[in-house]
Formats: C-alpha cells, structure tokens, sequence
C-alpha cells in the first residue's frame, strides 16, 4: 500500500512540491499506522509496524526514517549531541537533517555534492572548503563508499575535525578484505561487484579501520543487536572515531 500511495502521488506531484510537502503528506498517511507496538526514535511516533521495503529495511510512515536513520539519532542524541558545537553531516536523510535543524545550540552544516539530499552546501569530501580544526562532530553515513581517493577524503576529515571531537561513519561492509577495482566504471558492472552502481569499494570493517587508523584517527568500532521495538537492525556496525 506504501508504494502504490508514493506512486500515484508522484504522478500528480512533482519532484520539488513533493519534498516541500513532505512532512505534511506523511503525518496525515502515518494515522493508518497508529499503535503501540513500535516506536520512531526520530518522530517518537508510536506505531502499529514499520513499513517493510524491497531490502527487507523498515520505514518509519511518519517521518521516512530507515533503521541505520533510527540508530544513528539515538547514538546522537543520548551521546553526541551538545550545545555550542559545530555539526558536519554528509548528504543526511531527511529525517535527520530535519531534527538537526530544530536541534537548539549547535552550529549544523549540512552538505550534499550531488543535489539529491536536504543541505545547504555542496563541499567536495576530498577537498573542503572548512579552516583546520573548525568541527567538533562529523557525521560520514554511506559516502566513502561513493569515493574514489578516499584515503584523501580521510585526511580531510581528520584535518577539520578538532582535538578532541568526534566522527560517525558507517558504510556497506562484507567480509575478508576491501574489495576496489576501479577499472570497474560502468554503473551495471558496479552494482553487480559493489552492490550498487555508484559504488566504486566494498569496505570490509577491518579494512576500514586500518586506512581511518593510518589517517590519524583513534576508532571504535560498535556492533549493535536488533531492537524490534525501535525498528533498528541487528548485527549493525558503527565507526565511533576521534582526533585526539
């Protein structure tokens, strides 16, 4: 029912209305799914289920967030999340970007290279356009894996983050080794080897630590269980890294 009601609307509404639209079309949808079996950690909205989509991942109806959306706003906003500190988020989802707007006290920047996502700058990750040390908090979601030089991408994290703040970065993982090859330029070839066609490595989570470590970074890396309630996945991997 999701995808026929976002089909049919798309045919009369077009792109740009859409996204102005958004949050208003989704709360009056979101009343079928009022319960209180599960609850958003984003819109705190609690519902009967989450909607599930074509990778199994689920939905939140009210506010569009996906799993990783949902755990990545509880990792915010019970650890991360202070006042007087400068936010950088890469192409964020909407759901997040709109809660870090209404987010009192922190100076949030928020940018997108390709135009799709909800920012309002466009840095280029391997060469940003920040002073030295000008970030307390990086938030680096599913982009390096879109990154061709990202060992340089790294280097320009670690140079604008701050002594002492903090980076959350996540990818797609697999196991063994970091998988590139980037002879591999057709999009069908690069979703079929990197499982999606403007992927350009598939990270392993060791791999990744050892290029954040040789950046200059201290990691953490943090697994999570699944948590029914929330809607969040199991066996969830985040890079928790700092500049110290």
């Amino acid at each position: 029912m999701y995808h026929l009601a976002k089909k049919i609307i798309s045919g009369f509404i077009s792109k740009d209305k859409l996204l102005r639209h958004e949050v208003f079309l989704r709360k009056v949808y979101s009343v079928l799914f009022t319960g209180s079996a599960h609850i958003c950690t984003i819109c705190k909205m609690q519902l009967s289920t989450f909607i599930k989509i074509h990778n199994n991942d689920l939905i939140c109806p009210r506010c569009g967030s996906l799993a990783r959306d949902r755990r990545l706003w509880q990792l915010l906003e019970s650890e991360f999340l202070k006042q007087d500190i400068a936010v950088l988020d890469f192409s964020p989802s909407r759901s997040i970007a709109r809660k870090m707007r209404k987010f009192g006290g922190i100076k949030y920047i928020s940018t997108d290279l390709s135009g799709n996502f909800l920012a309002d700058h466009q840095y280029d990750i391997t060469s940003l356009t920040l002073t030295d040390s000008s970030i307390d908090l990086i938030i680096c979601y599913h982009i390096l894996e879109h990154i061709t030089d990202d060992k340089k991408a790294m280097s320009e994290l670690y140079r604008v983050l701050k002594h002492g703040g903090t980076a959350l970065i996540q990818t797609p993982f697999k196991e063994g080794a970091i998988y590139e090859d980037f002879s591999i330029t057709d999009p069908k070839e690069r979703e079929k080897h990197f499982g999606q066609d403007d992927h350009v490595r598939f990270y392993s989570v060791s791999g990744l630590n050892e290029r954040l470590q040789e950046a200059g970074f201290s990691t953490d890396v943090r697994r999570f269980d699944s948590d029914d309630y929330k809607g969040l996945s199991s066996n969830e991997t985040v890079f928790v890294i700092s500049k110290v």
